[in-house]
């Protein structure tokens, strides 16, 4: 395989195996100490790395544009040094020959290939900026209505009362399909139970919204989900006097789910048809595609169990069911994310997701079903599709082929299924692909590179069809400086450990930087381990979003991180090692990090304590209880205590239902087992989390009570499944008191 090495100075080494460790220099010159509000508030702000804001190629063009100081910048791969192209005077002249009002501050613009997107006093609107005439894409008032979305021809749709409207924004040069460009009513059973046009499935199987715009853009597939039989759920809102019940609905595991259905609206002819899915009617509608005549849609049925995916073809004129593409059955779970692709100059042709041999790889199939080839294969991850080159010959995907910390931009050749890497500096990589895909902005950091920002030019293939070696070049945009070097420097590690199954596990550590060789630290173990979530990255920070676990190692902390089986982007193996049993091997994974740690010279292991969140809640309640007296104190937020009374989607996935799976429920049922509690344990609840609700950390102090145990518990109004805003701050600064009182 031919690479590219484009650097700026010299990186670590690439993991070989995952053994070579990413670790920065220690530097204790420092004195200054992050203070909470900086470590947990400032972090993505004024303490973040340097950037260049709004980065994005200019039209169909290989140049770049970037806002600095208020003014566009624009340079290419030939320019040395980038030159001002807007200025808000020139942009309010260009407003001013359009009819419309100055701005007196630069907006956010995207520069399309058909004009300049902007919002202007609430309006979106396309600029031209050679014809000086504009083109309102969605008025204020429609995008204040929920669920706003426009059509590539004009159309808008919108939810109003729980009813789905359409309706057409009129422009000078356009013509209205709808009367007098007058709202159609599309629905009117409307209501709590009847929801239209919105995200369903618990969001899901990538599911993130409910409207689906045909290519065209004069039809509308959109959901309908019944779920009158699904029983309501009270969260309460305390700041009503006296305080109301607001009722959601809320699946849980074994009982009766939503019914959802799909319906296709004619803004032409306001006619609506619906997809005839079928019964049962418990199941999942996901990842939605049009055909690219617009004259099919796509579906990907799961059905309630989980184990058994049909890709389905319906007719849109009709709504009938043409013909099932193909079937994928696990026996343990399939979760189909991401629609269907199909190829950019071949209609007959899509790409398909799976990771049906074990890692999530693409496959290439014709209209019919019928499997052509696996385009990638390997021990390594697929993780998002960016696009195609101009003649759809090569195909550009991220992915983990370096290691799993490291996301890297690579390019399939659709003929040869030859993979090039476009930039094989280890580190979490960011990009943008050209139109035309011989460019690529790439944006990227390590656990030592606060941010490179490049542009990388991608040439004609060499003359050598068996390597089809592209000739690249690239050219430093930004090369950012330590955000954090006036403070008190701490050392991060990144690396693996063992278990005991032979699997490497990814570790992260933060250790003080004392000059002192035989200090030995309390240590803060911080942990997630459930699927779709990937704790440690080789980037910047080490992928942590905040500056804490900095703030606690300036403090004579080391705080480490492990990623254990069942977290994101190891394979399906690893992932479903946690199926029917949560927190089984998720523990045996903490108990090798725990011996990992008792033999360092730097663990004080007598010191440690434990702190995790939503399904790391679960796993820290559940090894306190399980192992008492490895930690001295634990932190569970918005923990699932019984999950019997989690959602039906998630839940069922990954445990099948209590009915099912009785002794796998019974035994991660930690209300059953408040009384071996033995250690310090405090929980943190959201009042209006309606993710993991409040009545598994209640029901936990309420076993607690029973069995005559102490528990702490800490409670934040206003706030949902995560504590963010000023309050987040507040959250963590209660973290941090409990294990000084009790570790330190």
């Amino acid at each position: 395989m031919k690479q590219l090495l484009v650097s700026a100075f010299s990186f670590l080494l690439i993991l070989s195996g995952y053994s070579q460790p990413y670790i920065t220099s220690c530097d204790n010159s420092k004195t200054r100490q992050l203070t909470m509000d900086e470590a947990m508030l400032k972090a993505r702000t004024t303490l973040a790395p340097a950037n260049l804001a709004q980065l994005q190629f200019y039209g169909t063009t290989n140049d770049y544009v970037y806002l600095k100081d208020g003014v566009w910048m624009r340079g290419n791969n030939k320019t040395s040094a980038d030159t001002a192209f807007l200025s808000l005077e020139q942009l309010n002249s260009q407003l001013s020959a359009a009819s419309l009002s100055a701005v007196k501050t630069m907006p956010p613009i995207r520069f399309r290939p058909d004009g300049w997107l902007l919002t202007h006093n609430g309006n979106k609107l396309l600029l031209d900026p050679v014809t000086r005439r504009f083109k309102k894409l969605l008025t204020k008032e429609l995008a204040d209505k929920e669920n706003a979305e426009e059509s590539k021809a004009g159309f808008v749709a919108y939810l109003d009362n729980h009813n789905l409207y359409v309706t057409h924004i009129s422009n000078p040069d356009d013509h209205g399909y709808l009367s007098n460009d007058k709202p159609v009513q599309v629905t009117k059973d409307g209501s709590k139970d009847i929801v239209y046009a919105s995200s369903v499935h618990r969001d899901e199987f990538g599911i993130s919204k409910g409207t689906f715009w045909s290519n065209e853009g004069s039809r509308l597939a959109f959901y309908r989900m019944d779920q009158s039989m699904v029983t309501d759920y009270p969260i309460i809102d305390w700041t009503a006097q006296p305080a109301r019940a607001d009722l959601i609905k809320y699946p849980m595991a074994g009982d009766k789910s939503h019914h959802v259905t799909v319906g296709v609206f004619d803004a032409v002819t306001s006619k609506t048809t619906w997809l005839q899915t079928g019964l049962p009617a418990e199941q999942y509608l996901t990842n939605i595609a049009w055909s690219p005549d617009d004259k099919f849609i796509f579906i990907a049925v799961v059905n309630r169990e989980q184990n058994h995916m049909w890709l389905n073809q319906y007719d849109v004129a009709s709504g009938a069911f043409v013909k099932t593409l193909f079937e994928q059955t696990d026996d343990k779970y399939t979760e189909p994310l991401v629609p269907m692709q199909f190829l950019k100059n071949n209609p007959a042709q899509f790409l398909w997701q799976s990771n049906r041999d074990g890692w999530n790889h693409l496959y290439l199939y014709d209209i019919n079903g019928q499997l052509v080839k696996q385009v990638t294969t390997g021990k390594w991850e697929v993780l998002d599709v960016k696009g195609f080159d101009a003649k759809g010959e090569n195909l550009f995907f991220t992915s983990t082929i370096i290691s799993p910390v490291d996301k890297t931009l690579c390019m399939v050749n659709m003929k040869t299924g030859i993979v090039t890497i476009i930039n094989n500096v280890p580190g979490v990589h960011t990009t943008q692909l050209s139109a035309d895909g011989s460019a690529v902005l790439d944006v990227f950091s390590t656990v030592s590179n606060p941010r490179t920002v490049q542009l990388i030019t991608i040439g004609s293939s060499g003359k050598s069809k068996k390597t089809m070696k592209p000739a690249m070049t690239a050219k430093t945009l930004l090369q950012a400086t330590n955000p954090l070097s006036d403070y008190t420097g701490v050392q991060l590690s990144v690396f693996t450990i063992k278990n005991k199954n032979g699997d490497s596990l990814f570790c992260r550590v933060y250790k003080p930087c004392n000059g002192v060789s035989d200090m030995q630290y309390p240590v803060i173990v911080y942990w997630y381990g459930g699927p779709h979530a990937q704790m440690i990255l080789n980037n910047w920070n080490g992928g942590a979003g905040d500056y804490w676990f900095r703030y606690m190692a300036q403090r004579g902390y080391a705080v480490f991180t492990l990623d254990t089986r069942g977290s994101d982007n190891r394979g399906k193996a690893f992932e479903q090692s946690i199926h029917r049993m949560h927190g089984k091997a998720q523990m045996e994974d903490l108990e090798s990090a725990i011996e990992y740690l008792g033999a360092q010279p730097w663990a004080d292991t007598k010191r440690m304590g434990l702190f995790g969140w939503s399904y790391g809640g679960f796993m820290t309640t559940d090894f306190v209880l399980n192992h008492p007296g490895v930690f001295k104190a634990a932190v569970a937020g918005g923990p699932v205590m019984d999950w019997k009374y989690y959602e039906i989607m998630y839940g069922e996935r990954y445990m099948d239902t209590p009915q099912e799976n009785p002794d796998g429920y019974t035994a991660t049922n930690l209300l059953k087992q408040a009384a071996k509690l033995k250690d310090k344990l405090l929980l943190i609840h959201g009042l209006q989390d309606p993710v993991v609700v409040q009545q598994h950390s209640v029901m936990f102090v309420k076993a607690c009570v029973d069995a005559g145990v102490q528990v702490d518990y800490m409670i934040y109004p206003g706030h949902e499944h995560n504590v963010g805003g000023k309050d987040r701050a507040h959250l963590y600064q209660k973290v941090t008191d409990y294990f000084n009182q009790h570790v330190k």
